[in-house]
């Protein structure tokens, strides 16, 4: 089982710094995703801002999530 969220934080650009509860803080890049099905709807800066860690993932008000995994094994060290 790959770490989980436990702290999650939006950056500049569609990125997401998440931290994992082994400590690790690694950049996430949602850009990729902001053209696929419901996930167009984090183009509202406002909407993609509300995002919180979710049950060792993370979340957006709009009940939009990704798979706790996907963002570990995803992302770029910081």
């Amino acid at each position: 089982m790959n770490p989980r969220v436990i702290h999650v934080q939006t950056e500049q650009d569609f990125k997401l710094l998440i931290t994992f509860n082994n400590g690790e803080k690694k950049s996430f890049d949602v850009k990729p995703y902001l053209e696929i099905g419901n996930f167009k709807e984090l183009q509202d800066i406002s909407l993609f801002n509300s995002v919180k860690p979710f049950l060792g993932s993370i979340q957006w008000a709009n009940g939009l999530d990704l798979c706790p995994d996907t963002l570990y094994l995803e992302v770029e060290a910081c």
